[in-house]
């Protein structure tokens, strides 16, 4: 089962997954940012936090669209196991190196129950903080 839902993880961020991010998300989900201390739960919330990451890793990319389609973002490694995935990622920002992983859990009806972000190096978490709290700023502007 956990192929099958990682598949539906990728094709949701190639933006191929009918429903989006409400397909995919529980309405209980957990997301743990790597730049916030408290964890942020709810559909909501998490899907806000993961259009931003969507957009700051989006940022190097040969016509700077804010999309991952054109950006330096790739996975790089997959650990399937269980109800849970880890998948390792690289993306250039600002022409600085991130490494990091998506901890993502999944419940029993297949949808993502906790989402969590770890990177590296420190440069990189300091560029994320700074990106993502831009991104976050524009969308609760537009809401």
């Amino acid at each position: 089962m956990i192929g099958k839902n990682i598949k539906k993880w990728h094709q949701l961020i190639e933006g191929n997954l009918d429903g989006g991010f409400d397909e995919l998300l529980a309405d209980d989900v957990v997301f743990f940012s790597p730049v916030v201390f408290t964890p942020q739960k709810g559909k909501d919330l998490t899907k806000l936090y993961l259009m931003a990451a969507g957009n700051t890793f989006g940022g190097d990319g040969a016509a700077k669209k804010g999309d991952l389609e054109t950006s330096s973002f790739r996975y790089t490694k997959e650990v399937l196991d269980g109800n849970q995935a880890i998948l390792e990622f690289e993306t250039q920002i600002d022409g600085k190196y991130i490494n990091g992983v998506d901890i993502i859990t999944f419940n029993d009806e297949g949808r993502i129950s906790e989402f969590k972000v770890m990177i590296r190096p420190l440069q990189a978490v300091n560029i994320i903080h700074m990106q993502m709290q831009k991104m976050l700023d524009q969308f609760k502007a537009n809401e």
